[in-house]
């Protein structure tokens, strides 16, 4: 802990904020003294505050009756600068755990930690680096946004697409300068960004790495993104489909899995993919349509999972295909990983990373087989995965070994929630209901 007092002392630090992912994978917590954390204070937090719909209405519900604490565990591992403050700040990541010291089973974090736990057991670590893209849309007091570029060369709009364009990424300058000032001093690896299909989307690519770490990355990145937009008078946004008629938002993922000797498993000594590589495919396949809440976790998200539009309507898996859901980047073998392209970038990177893992998990442990790799386009086949919310809900609870090893209480409490939030969706008169409707029926 002496350590830690010196650190706060060379960098000044005020106020320590610690940080916990809610299920939505949104920041919630307390800030303390410097001094409170290095005396080793208790922390605790409401479990509730765990547990609240996108729209921030806490679901007492799905606790304890008697809306018990929970006791946060500070990851000494994520602390850092927190650096936008006024004043010097630091942030930490905090577990969850219960009186007794079990970790609390809503909590995303836990979730994760308990699939790479079944990993560490086979002797196998997972390799990730995510993908995410967003938009940046002008600030509006009715809370809809347009594609906008911020101060930059020429200040205005961007009223035209210009798919990975160089000099069309240079009118967000301003913005991706403070998002990289802000990576650096939190120790978030974001590596290259290009202008994305959409006007006004961006996307960011994070150096590969520990699967926890970049969860807690992206988890770190999000908030970071959505600061540096707002000091320009824009706001970044993580919808997975935020415009009609622009290109969805996703988190694509690349997976491998590195031996105790920091092999890459999914090939052979030989260079060849090996059967360890071709079973996590085959799992991916097998359990990926029935973990779809996980990765499309709102009645938005299922609009950007249609055909012709880089987003994926199966789980065919093919090389260097991007109309799969599953593709194989041309690599050496060191480097042979499997994208998970199904993920929009609304999803929990915890829940997300967790899911995909453990789909591919199960399919080492039950030594499924994928389908042959696709040549032509996955557009022409079927639709492999649920239409709604409530569907997407069904089928994961329906899915005894994706619940067990994600555990049943976290997959009881996520239900309960995502069923609310379709529920509230449900009493709502859309914009395009009083449109169509109102006059002509």
């Amino acid at each position: 802990m002496q350590a830690i007092e010196q650190w706060f002392a060379t960098h000044g630090i005020r106020r320590v904020e610690c940080l916990v992912p809610d299920l939505t994978g949104n920041a919630r917590g307390k800030r303390v003294p410097p001094r409170q954390l290095s005396a080793g204070t208790e922390l605790r937090f409401p479990q509730v505050g765990l547990i609240q719909s996108v729209a921030g209405e806490c679901r007492q519900d799905l606790v304890s009756e008697t809306d018990p604490d929970m006791l946060l565990a500070p990851d000494w591992r994520t602390l850092t600068v927190q650096p936008w403050a006024s004043e010097p700040t630091a942030q930490l990541i905090c577990d969850c755990t219960d009186e007794q010291g079990a970790p609390i089973a809503s909590a995303p974090r836990n979730v994760l930690r308990r699939v790479l736990e079944r990993y560490a057991a086979r002797g196998l670590t997972p390799v990730v680096a995510p993908e995410m893209e967003f938009y940046l849309v002008a600030r509006a007091q009715d809370g809809h946004g347009v594609p906008a570029a911020p101060h930059g060369r020429s200040g205005t709009h961007e009223t035209q697409r210009s798919p990975y364009g160089v000099d069309a990424a240079d009118e967000f300058s301003a913005v991706i300068d403070d998002l990289y000032r802000f990576c650096e001093v939190q120790g978030i690896g974001a590596a290259a960004l290009l202008h994305e299909v959409g006007r006004g989307q961006l996307e960011i690519n994070l150096d590969h790495g520990d699967a926890l770490a970049l969860a807690d990355q992206v988890f770190l990145f999000k908030r970071s993104a959505r600061e540096a937009a707002r000091r320009h008078g824009l706001t970044a946004t993580f919808m997975a489909k935020p415009l009609a008629g622009e290109a969805g938002s996703a988190m694509h993922i690349h997976q491998s899995l590195l031996d105790s000797k920091g092999n890459n498993v999914f090939s052979t000594a030989s260079g060849a993919a090996s059967q360890t590589f071709f079973h996590f495919i085959g799992g991916l396949q097998r359990y990926l349509p029935s973990a779809l809440v996980l990765f499309a976790p709102y009645v938005n998200s299922y609009r950007r999972l249609a055909p012709f539009s880089a987003a994926p309507i199966n789980v065919e898996w093919g090389l260097d295909n991007r109309t799969c859901g599953l593709r194989v980047p041309n690599s050496a073998p060191a480097a042979r990983r499997v994208e998970n392209r199904l993920p929009g970038v609304d999803a929990n990177p915890y829940l997300a990373l967790a899911a995909s893992l453990a789909c591919g998990l199960l399919g080492i442990e039950q030594e499924l087989n994928p389908t042959p790799p696709l040549a032509g386009s996955a557009y022409g086949r079927p639709y492999a995965f649920a239409r709604t919310l409530d569907d997407a809900v069904a089928a994961l609870e329906r899915e005894d070994a994706l619940t067990e090893l994600l555990g049943p209480g976290f997959v009881e409490c996520y239900g309960a929630l995502k069923r609310a939030e379709s529920e509230a969706f449900a009493r709502i008169v859309t914009p395009w209901e009083t449109q169509t409707l109102l006059e002509h029926v």
